[in-house]
């Protein structure tokens, strides 16, 4: 039995105003995440990634399709379902009248779990929250309330995590903190989902990925076999100045920062020699084996072209 089972989920909103058409988030989306696994969803903005995690955690109504939970249905079975499951949000939702500790106390209870404070003396070390016990949530920075959300979801110990963007906008301390406690308890057994802008985090942590692109599936693979898939190397260098449209056309340009795809030597050379023809100057020249933005940014345009290509046929 999965962890998490999406069947053909779709999830379709009303017109946001009279003669619009409806938006459709997510169209007959279907995956699982097994027992134990660390799974990363990825997407870009707009893809479906909140659309379908509120609908995990019972936020949202299907359209269409099933959701489960360790085999319990997210709507039939909603408060055995949402036992199981420790759901961190993007936002900062907090209540200001309480102080750290009280925040995880009144949590606990609303689990029935009572003398929790062994375990949440354990989250606040872990979380590096234990000089914040008696602090008032208002008094926190928002990396520091991110640190208790992250402890309020994990409050009844519960074996499903969903993490939708833990570490947005909080220090490289926190995210290294976060990390190493949450992958000790994926390695206890608790399965762990990830949405994540920062895709090294997911190639670092995730054992198995998904690609969301405008409510579709567009990929869904073991991280390696992604990562496989980029053939070659990755020629990135800056330069000052805009290269020809030809050759931007097989580029990919951030800012002074310019990457290629190179199958081997001699396309790293005829990059670089278009680059000089052009009275270019490349600096801080990098080769590296492709990483998982890397597989993302393919994995994205190839979804573009195919959807580009349906709407042709349709029509």
């Amino acid at each position: 039995m999965p962890a998490i089972s999406f069947q053909a989920v779709g999830k379709t909103y009303p017109p946001v105003r009279p003669g619009a058409a409806p938006l459709q988030a997510l169209h007959d989306v279907s995956f699982d995440i097994e027992e134990g696994e660390f799974f990363g969803l990825l997407g870009p903005n707009g893809a479906g990634k909140t659309s379908l995690i509120s609908i995990l955690a019972g936020l949202s109504r299907a359209s269409a399709g099933r959701v489960t939970v360790q085999g319990l249905d997210v709507q039939a079975d909603f408060a055995q379902a949402r036992r199981r499951l420790g759901v961190v949000p993007q936002e900062l939702v907090f209540d200001p009248f309480f102080n750290v500790r009280e925040t995880l106390r009144i949590q606990s209870g609303y689990f029935g779990i009572r003398r929790n404070d062994d375990w949440i003396d354990e989250l606040l070390h872990h979380l590096g929250l234990a000089d914040k016990a008696s602090a008032n949530m208002r008094q926190l920075s928002g990396g520091m309330k991110r640190r208790v959300l992250v402890a309020q979801a994990l409050v009844h110990r519960p074996p499903v995590i969903v993490l939708d963007e833990p570490t947005a906008g909080v220090d490289v301390e926190l995210r290294q903190a976060l990390w190493q406690f949450i992958a000790r308890l994926n390695r206890q057994g608790h399965t762990i989902l990830l949405t994540t802008h920062y895709l090294e985090e997911a190639e670092a942590l995730a054992t198995r990925i998904a690609m969301l692109k405008k409510g579709r599936l567009a990929a869904l693979a073991p991280t390696a076999e992604l990562l496989g898939r980029a053939a070659g190397q990755v020629l990135r260098f800056k330069i000052s100045g805009e290269l020809p449209p030809a050759l931007a056309a097989q580029a990919r340009v951030t800012g002074r920062i310019v990457q290629f795809q190179a199958r081997g030597a001699a396309d790293i050379e005829h990059y670089l020699g278009a680059v000089r023809q052009a009275g270019l100057l490349a600096e801080d020249i990098e080769i590296h084996k492709a990483h998982l933005e890397d597989v993302f940014v393919e994995v994205m345009a190839q979804a573009d072209a195919a959807a580009a290509t349906a709407a042709q046929e349709t029509a």
